[in-house]
């Protein structure tokens, strides 16, 4: 199985455009030693050559002009995608979509009944869609069953729901349902190697050890270092976890959860501009290193 980062930021990249916190002044000015990221997506292959896009971020269009596999040039019109898993109904996460509404070839989308309804109601995407290039859907189980996407050779899917707010203009954002954010297990089915993806992580529920355990890599939500981090920053009034970010550090953060699993690859993605993981020579950089956690960039590439 191949694993390519094409985004690794949370919701407005990195420097995000209107901020100047410590870390995006710091990049624009070069005093700490960082990389620029776009916002999270990853692209997931069993041949090298049909891919299977996880998310479709606001970046996509760059993403992919970094990323020459996705462009095959086998005809006039071509793409190395052959399907595209929604994780939720974000605006960070779907608004790509209309970037890829070129030419005839319907998308083939592949998300929950809750994520379809938020992208026919409250930011009508599909609906959109619908007058260019137009949609496949095909709603995805969330009890762990599994399912192939045709053309994606050598891999299978299955999905579970966590817990998670819709996104803010859904008509039920204050009414959750089981769908409204998944996780997915990838399997390479050449050689049995698995990829356990959810980039929004907001509970440790009990169904999710069992599939960390059986994972070669998992690769999870690394928004915020601290609970408490917009509130510190006077950014947001509200906790990591009152938004559905596990943050790293303290009891029950992610570094505490991963710990578990030393045998896996653990690489943490969706990571907002104000973490301080992102300075490469910080303090908490260092105590993620020293674990065996790894920090995704954009343009990074797995193979399992």
């Amino acid at each position: 199985m191949l694993i390519h980062v094409l985004g690794s930021g949370a919701g407005g990249g990195f420097p995000q455009w209107n901020c100047n916190c410590h870390n995006c002044d710091g990049l624009r000015k070069g005093t700490i030693k960082a990389r620029a990221r776009t916002q999270s997506s990853i692209a997931v292959s069993g041949d090298g050559t049909n891919w299977v896009l996880f998310n479709a971020s606001p970046d996509v269009l760059k993403q992919f002009q970094d990323f020459p596999a996705m462009q095959p040039a086998r005809a006039i019109r071509d793409t190395g995608m052959v399907g595209i898993i929604l994780i939720d109904a974000q605006i960070d996460h779907t608004t790509g979509l209309l970037m890829l509404r070129e030419g005839q070839q319907k998308r083939e989308i592949y998300c929950t009944d809750m994520v379809k309804n938020d992208l026919s109601t409250g930011n009508p995407l599909f609906n959109i869609l619908g007058h260019y290039c137009g949609v496949n859907w095909h709603n995805v189980p969330i009890d762990g069953t599994s399912f192939e996407i045709a053309g994606a050779a050598n891999l299978r899917f299955s999905t579970v729901a966590l817990k998670s707010k819709a996104p803010p203009y859904s008509p039920h954002r204050y009414d959750s349902h089981d769908g409204d954010t998944i996780g997915v297990l990838i399997e390479d089915t050449t050689n049995g190697k698995k990829l356990f993806y959810a980039p929004g992580l907001g509970e440790i529920e009990p169904h999710l050890p069992p599939l960390f355990a059986q994972a070669d890599c998992i690769m999870v939500d690394g928004t915020f270092w601290t609970d408490a981090e917009m509130i510190d920053l006077g950014l947001m009034d509200k906790t990591s976890r009152d938004i559905g970010h596990i943050p790293q550090s303290g009891a029950g953060g992610m570094m505490e959860v991963l710990s578990a699993y030393p045998k896996a690859r653990r690489v943490l993605i969706h990571i907002n501009n104000t973490n301080p993981i992102l300075n490469e020579e910080s303090a908490e950089r260092k105590q993620l290193e020293a674990v065996g956690i790894e920090v995704s960039y954009d343009g990074m590439e797995i193979t399992l």
